[in-house]
C-alpha cells in the first residue's frame, strides 16, 4: 500500500530546522558597541598645539561592564585622562561564545588634533588573539607575583649595579639608576668612576648624554629599535599586557627545565614576526625570556634574559637579578639593590636637557 505523504506534516518540519539553524546561528555573535562617546575637549582647546593618537587595552566583561583599562600608549596627561573617561562610559553588547557571553579584551583608540578634536578611530576595537592556555599561564604569574599589586604599577626607580662579562669574567662595572614609567618611558643613569652616561627614551624618541665627551645627541633609528625591542622582551609588557593590540600569544608546551622538572612556554608574535618566548616555572615563577635578532654583521643571535632571586618589595615579588646571554655567552648582568614601585616620577626627566650642565648633579626623585 502506497503511503501519501502528508505536506502540513513536511512544511512542519521545515519549520522547525529552519527555527532551529537560526537558533544555532545566533550561538556565537561578536561584540556589539550601542554607545561610545568622545572624550570632552580639554580646556585650552584651539591653544593647544598638539595632535596624536591616544590607545588602550580594554577589558570588555561578559557582565556588560567595562573592566580594566590600560594604555597602550600615551600622548598629554589631561587628554590621557579625558579619553580615559571615554573609554569606561562605553555601552556593549558583550560577544557571545557558544551561547553563552564572554569577556574578551579589545583595543580601542582616540586621535586628537589641536583644530579636529576628537575622533574615534577606524580600527576601533581590533581583537587581540590569545588561546585559553597561555592566558591561563599569565594570569597564575600574574598571582605569583602580587596579582592587583603587581598590575596597578605605573612606574619603577631601581638602584644597582651593572656588569659586564666576558669568558665568565667581569670586564665592566657601574652603578646605576633606572627610572620606568610605563608604557614606553625610561631613562637610565649610568656611572663609572665618577663619569656618568644617560640614556633617556619617550616611544619613538630617545637621547644619550656621554659625560666623557659632554654631549647630548639623539638616538639613531638603531637605538630606537632596541629600546623598542626591549619593551617587547621585557617580562612586565607581557604581563602587564601591554603587547596586546601589537601581537599574538600562544601557549607552546612545556619543555625541560632544571632536574625533574619542566617549564611552562608562552610565546609573543609581533606584526613583523618577531617573536619571544617566556618559559614559566611549575610554581609559576618566570624563568627566562628568548628571542633573536640579527648584528651588524648580519649574523642571528639567540638572546636570552634570566631572572632569579625573586624578593617580595611593596608586596610585589620582583627579580633582583636579570642576567643575559648571547648565543649560550654569559654576556651582563643587572644587580638590583634597592626597586620603589609607583614612586611620583615628573614628566620633565625624560626631556631632552638645553645643556650637558644640566645633567652633572645626580637625579632626584
Amino acid at each position: 500500500m502506497i503511503k501519501v505523504f502528508n505536506m502540513n506534516f513536511l512544511f512542519s518540519i521545515l519549520f522547525t530546522l529552519l527555527l532551529y539553524s537560526f537558533v544555532f546561528a545566533q550561538e556565537s555573535k561578536p561584540l556589539i558597541i550601542i554607545e561610545q562617546p568622545k572624550p570632552e575637549l580639554p580646556n585650552n582647546y584651539g591653544t593647544l598645539d598638539a595632535q596624536g593618537t591616544i590607545v588602550f587595552r580594554v577589558e570588555f566583561l561578559a557582565s556588560g561592564q567595562i573592566g580594566k583599562v590600560f594604555p597602550v600608549n600615551s600622548f598629554i596627561a589631561p587628554l590621557d585622562k579625558n579619553a580615559f573617561k571615554a573609554v569606561k562610559k562605553i555601552k556593549f553588547e558583550p560577544e557571545i561564545n557558544d551561547g553563552e557571553p564572554v569577556t574578551v579584551f579589545k583595543v580601542v583608540s582616540y586621535f586628537y588634533s589641536w583644530n579636529g578634536g576628537w575622533k574615534i578611530s577606524s580600527q576601533n576595537l581590533k581583537q587581540t588573539k590569545t588561546d585559553e592556555k597561555a592566558e591561563a599561564v599569565l594570569k597564575k604569574a600574574v598571582e605569583k607575583l602580587g596579582g592587583e599589586k603587581y598590575l596597578q604599577v605605573k612606574s619603577i626607580v631601581g638602584r644597582g649595579k651593572f656588569s659586564l662579562l666576558r669568558d665568565n669574567a667581569i670586564i665592566s662595572f657601574q652603578s646605576f639608576v633606572d627610572v620606568i614609567v610605563y608604557p614606553d618611558k625610561e631613562r637610565t643613569e649610568f656611572k663609572q668612576s665618577g663619569v656618568k652616561t644617560v640614556q633617556t627614551n619617550t616611544g619613538e624618541t630617545g637621547w644619550i648624554f656621554d659625560g666623557a665627551a659632554e654631549t647630548i645627541k639623539i638616538q639613531n633609528k638603531d637605538q630606537i629599535e632596541g629600546f623598542k625591542r626591549g619593551i617587547r622582551v621585557s617580562l612586565d609588557n607581557l604581563l602587564r599586557g601591554y603587547w596586546r593590540g601589537k601581537a599574538n600569544l600562544t601557549y607552546v608546551g612545556k619543555r625541560p627545565a632544571s632536574l625533574g622538572r619542566r617549564s611552562e612556554v608562552v610565546k609573543l608574535t609581533f606584526d613583523g614576526g618577531f617573536a619571544v618566548e617566556f618559559e614559566f616555572s611549575d610554581e609559576s615563577l618566570p624563568i627566562k625570556a628568548i628571542y633573536k635578532r640579527t648584528n651588524a654583521d648580519n649574523e642571528e643571535i639567540k638572546e636570552e634574559d634570566r631572572y632569579a632571586q625573586f624578593v617580595d618589595t611593596q608586596g610585589i615579588k620582583t627579580p633582583y637579578i636579570v642576567d643575559h646571554f648571547a648565543n649560550g655567552q654569559h654576556t651582563s648582568r643587572i644587580n638590583y639593590e634597592t626597586i620603589e614601585f609607583n614612586k611620583s616620577v615628573p614628566d620633565a626627566i625624560f626631556n631632552k636637557p638645553n645643556s650637558a650642565k644640566e645633567l652633572k648633579k645626580d637625579l632626584k626623585l
